[in-house]
C-alpha cells in the first residue's frame, strides 16, 4: 500500500503551474454557492434530503468554461466546483437545526423570530469552522489514506473533471451516465411518473417493510463504494426494518410509548421507524462517531506532530502539498469561538463556544471519515446534530439554561456543529477531487472559505423568505429534520426524551465494533431508512459481479470497472442537475405532476430497466482502437 502511496502522480504535476484560482472561478463558484444553497435548502426543507453539489458545479463548470469563456483548464473547473459544493453544504446544516426557532417564535409570541444578523453569523461562523478544522486533517485522511477511504463522490468529481479534459471515449461514458440519469430523475420527480421512493409493508410479518428509492445517483454511490460497505449499510437497515420494527411490535402490542401517540399495533413502518428507530440509529451513530474517533486517535496525533513540525517553514514544499498552516487555523478557531461567545445577537455563552469547539472538532474528524467510506450524500449530519443537542441540552439544564433560552442556545450550539459536520465532509470530499486532479490544497481551502461566506450571506434571506410564503412545519415545508431538533431539545429540557432507545443504539454500536463489523456504515444503515440502502446495495452488487465475471484478461475485467465508475459518475452528475433544476420549478411554482400513475411497480420497473443500461454500457462499451 505503501508505495501505491508513493507512486501516486496527480494528473496535473507539482511542477507544473496552470490557470487555478482566478476571478472566473471565483465569480462563478460563488454564484453556484448561492443558487446550490437556495435551491438545497428548499429541497431540505421539503424532503429532509439536499442534493450534493460538487459535481454538478463540476459539470456546469465544463460548459461555461470551455464552451461560453472558450477557456480550457481542469483546476479552474475544480476550484468552481470547490467554491460552488460549499453553498448546498452550509445549506443543509443550516436548515437541519435554524427552522425550529421559527417555529418556537410562531407558537408563542413572547418569542422573537431569529434575526437576519443572528444566522448570517451562525452560518459563516460554522462554515468557516467546518473548513478551518479539516486543515490539520487532509493529510491523515486524504493522502495517507488514498487508496483505503474511496471517497465515492470525490473520486466520482475527479472522473468528471479528467472526462471534460481528456474528452473521447471517457467524455462519452461520463456524459452518457449524466444523459440517461438526467431523464430517468426528471421522468420520476419532476413528470412523477411514477414515484422515485417504491415502499411496500409486509402484512405476514407486522412491523416490516421494504422499499427503495429508485434512483440513480444511489446505485452509482453503491458502485463506487463496492459490495463491503454497502452491505454493512443495508445489515444496520435490516436490523432497524426487519428486526427492531416487527419486534417492537410484537411485543408491544396495544400499548402506547412515547413518543409515539397510538398503539404499536396500529403504527406504520414510517411512524414506527421516525418514534423509534429514529433514535436508536442517532444513538448508535453518535456511539459509532466516538468509537471512530478514539481508532483514529494515533492517526490524528502523528498528523498533528506533522503539522507541528511545520510551523514557520513553509519553503521547500510542493504545489500539491502548500496548504493553510497549522497556526493559521487554530489561531481562526480561537477567534470565532470569541466572537462567537461575544456577539450580542448570538445567544452563546462561554461553555456553548467551548462545546462548539470540542463537538466541532470531533465530528469534522467523523463526517471526513465518514464521508471518506459512503460518501457525502449518505453523510448522517442530522445524526452527529441530535448527538450534539443530546449532550448540550443536557449541559445547559444542568448549568441552570433551561427554558426558551437554553433551547435556543442548544439550537444555536446544534447549528454550528450541524455546519461544521457539513462543510468538513464537503471539503475533505473536494480535497480528495484536488488531490487526484493535482490542485493546490492552498487555493482550495480558500475557496472553500469563500463558498462559506458567500452562502451564509444568502441563507438567511432564504430562510425569511420560505418561512413568509408557508411558515415551517407546514405541508409545503414540514422541515422534518428541523422538526426532530426540535422536539429533540424540548423532550431533555422537559425530561421525556427516550434515552432508553438512545442508549439502545449506543450499545448495539457497541456489539457490531466487538463483532468486528465497521461500526460508521453500520450505524449510519441503521439511522437511515432501509429504502436508501437497498439501492445502494444494487449498485454495489453489479461492481461485485463486474469483480466476479470471467474476462478474457485482467487487463479488459479492469476496463469494465473503471467504465462503471465513469458511467456512475455520470449517473450522480445528472440526477444532481435536474434534482436542482426541479428545485427552481417548485419555487417558482411550475408543476409538471402526473400524480405516480405507473404506481411502485412502474417505479421498479424502470429501476430495473436503469440498471441494465448501466451493465450495457459497462460491458458492451468498446474502447477505440488507438
Amino acid at each position: 500500500m505503501d508505495d501505491k502511496k508513493k507512486a501516486f502522480k496527480p494528473y496535473i504535476p507539482a511542477d507544473k503551474i496552470v490557470p487555478e484560482f482566478t476571478v472566473t472561478s471565483i465569480v462563478l463558484g460563488i454564484i453556484l454557492a448561492v443558487v446550490f444553497g437556495a435551491a438545497n435548502a428548499y429541497l431540505g426543507l421539503r424532503v429532509g434530503m439536499t442534493v450534493s453539489a460538487s459535481i454538478p458545479a463540476a459539470v456546469i463548470s465544463m460548459g461555461v468554461i470551455r464552451l461560453i469563456l472558450r477557456k480550457n483548464s481542469i483546476l479552474e473547473n475544480n476550484m468552481v466546483q470547490t467554491i460552488g459544493s460549499a453553498g448546498e453544504s452550509l445549506a443543509a446544516g443550516a436548515i437541519f437545526t435554524l427552522p425550529a426557532l421559527f417555529m418556537w417564535a410562531a407558537e408563542d409570541s413572547s418569542v422573537a423570530t431569529p434575526s437576519f444578523l443572528m444566522i448570517t453569523f451562525i452560518a459563516i461562523c460554522g462554515g468557516v469552522l467546518g473548513v478551518l478544522f479539516m486543515i490539520p486533517l487532509r493529510t491523515a485522511l486524504i493522502v495517507e489514506e488514498h487508496g483505503v477511504l474511496p471517497f465515492p463522490e470525490g473520486t466520482a468529481c475527479s472522473e468528471v473533471l479528467l472526462a471534460g479534459e481528456e474528452g473521447g471515449d471517457k467524455s462519452k461514458l461520463v456524459f452518457s451516465g449524466l444523459g440517461i440519469a438526467a431523464v430517468y430523475k426528471f421522468i420520476a420527480d419532476g413528470l412523477c411518473l411514477f414515484p422515485s421512493e417504491v415502499d411496500w409493508s409486509i402484512k405476514a410479518y407486522p412491523g416490516s417493510g421494504i422499499g427503495m428509492d429508485v434512483l440513480p445517483a444511489l446505485v452509482g454511490v453503491g458502485y463506487i463504494c463496492g459490495a463491503r460497505v454497502a452491505s454493512y449499510m443495508l445489515g444496520g437497515a435490516v436490523l432497524g426494518w426487519f428486526v427492531i420494527m416487527p419486534l417492537l411490535v410484537l411485543v408491544g402490542g396495544d400499548a402506547v410509548m412515547y413518543p409515539a401517540e397510538a398503539p404499536f399495533n396500529q403504527l406504520e413502518t414510517w411512524d414506527l421507524w421516525g418514534s423509534f428507530v429514529r433514535y436508536i440509529g442517532a444513538g448508535a451513530v453518535a456511539a459509532g462517531g466516538i468509537i471512530s474517533l478514539i481508532k483514529s486517535l494515533p492517526l490524528i496525533v502523528s498528523t498533528f506532530a506533522k503539522a507541528m513540525k511545520g510551523f514557520g517553514h513553509s519553503g521547500g514544499v510542493s504545489r500539491t502539498e502548500r496548504s493553510i498552516s497549522l497556526p493559521i487555523a487554530m489561531i481562526g478557531a480561537l477567534v470565532i469561538a470569541i466572537l462567537l461567545w461575544l456577539m450580542p445577537s448570538v445567544p452563546v455563552s462561554l461553555l456553548a463556544a467551548i462545546i462548539i469547539v470540542v463537538f466541532g472538532f470531533f465530528f469534522a474528524t467523523v463526517s471526513s471519515r465518514m464521508v471518506g467510506l459512503v460518501g457525502s450524500s449518505n453523510n448522517p449530519v442530522s445524526g452527529m446534530a441530535i448527538a450534539t443537542l443530546l449532550i448540550s441540552t443536557v449541559l445547559l439544564k444542568a448549568t441552570g439554561n433551561t427554558g426558551i433560552g437554553g433551547m435556543t442556545t442548544a439550537i444555536c450550539i446544534g447549528t454550528v456543529i450541524c455546519i461544521v459536520a457539513a462543510m468538513a465532509g464537503d471539503t475533505s470530499q473536494d480535497l480528495k477531487t484536488g488531490y487526484i486532479v493535482g490542485a493546490t490544497p492552498f487555493y482550495q481551502q480558500i475557496g472553500e472559505l469563500i463558498g462559506a461566506v458567500a452562502a451564509g450571506l444568502a441563507i438567511a434571506g432564504v430562510l425569511y423568505l420560505l418561512n413568509a410564503a408557508w411558515s415551517y412545519g407546514s405541508s409545503q415545508i414540514p422541515a422534518p429534520q428541523a422538526t426532530l431538533m426540535k422536539m429533540v431539545v424540548e423532550g431533555v429540557m422537559g425530561g421525556n426524551l427516550p434515552w432508553g432507545l438512545v442508549f439502545t443504539g449506543v450499545f448495539i454500536a457497541i456489539a457490531v465494533e466487538v463483532v468486528g463489523i465497521p461500526v460508521l456504515p453500520f450505524a449510519i444503515g441503521l439511522y437511515l431508512p432501509i429504502h436508501l440502502s437497498t439501492p445502494i446495495m444494487v449498485g454495489g452488487l453489479i461492481r461485485l459481479w463486474a469483480e466476479k465475471r470471467k474476462c478474457k484478461s485482467e487487463e479488459r475485467r479492469g476496463e469494465i470497472i473503471n467504465d462503471g465508475v465513469l458511467f456512475s459518475s455520470g449517473m450522480i452528475a445528472g440526477e444532481g442537475l435536474v434534482g436542482i433544476l426541479l428545485a427552481v420549478f417548485a419555487v417558482v411554482g411550475l408543476d409538471l405532476d402526473m400524480g405516480g400513475i405507473l404506481g411502485n411497480w412502474g417505479g421498479l420497473i424502470f429501476f430495473i430497466l436503469l440498471c441494465a443500461i448501466m451493465i450495457k454500457f459497462m460491458f458492451g462499451f468498446k474502447k477505440k482502437a488507438k
